[in-house]
């Protein structure tokens, strides 16, 4: 039974990008990840959670992480949770920003009873399975 049990991600609106880098990084001390511009992303970690901040993005959304995307759906979908998206690639990550070369982001999203986001959210190597 799959059971979400590690934040992940945390993504919420952020109107100024470089008023948030200087909050975050030089006042609260996070450690800064990148920063992606276009389309105005920005990435910290708090002690292997993840914060994204997004220029105007509508809402937050709390990724939860799993090892393997696709079961996991298959799970929580025969759970009756309704996704609003399938299991799919949405990133790349050649440069290894997040951490090793070539590892793929895959996400799912769905809503909670109060039409909050939430996602599903794997890391995997292409072609080779979940890390």
């Amino acid at each position: 039974m799959t059971r979400l049990t590690r934040i992940h991600q945390i993504a919420a609106r952020s109107g100024d990008l470089e008023a948030a880098l200087e909050f975050y990084r030089d006042k609260l001390g996070a450690r800064f990840i990148a920063k992606f511009d276009p389309p105005g992303l920005l990435f910290f970690d708090f002690n292997g959670v993840r914060l994204l901040l997004e220029a105007n993005a509508p809402e937050t959304v709390i990724y939860f992480r799993v090892d393997d995307i696709e079961s996991s759906h298959a799970e929580l979908a025969a759970a009756g949770i309704e996704f609003t998206t399938e299991p799919h690639a949405v990133h790349k990550d050649d440069d290894g920003v997040f951490d090793n070369p070539g590892t793929e982001e895959w996400m799912a999203f769905f809503k909670d009873p109060a039409g909050n986001t939430l996602a599903l959210v794997s890391r995997k190597m292409p072609d080779k399975g979940t890390e």
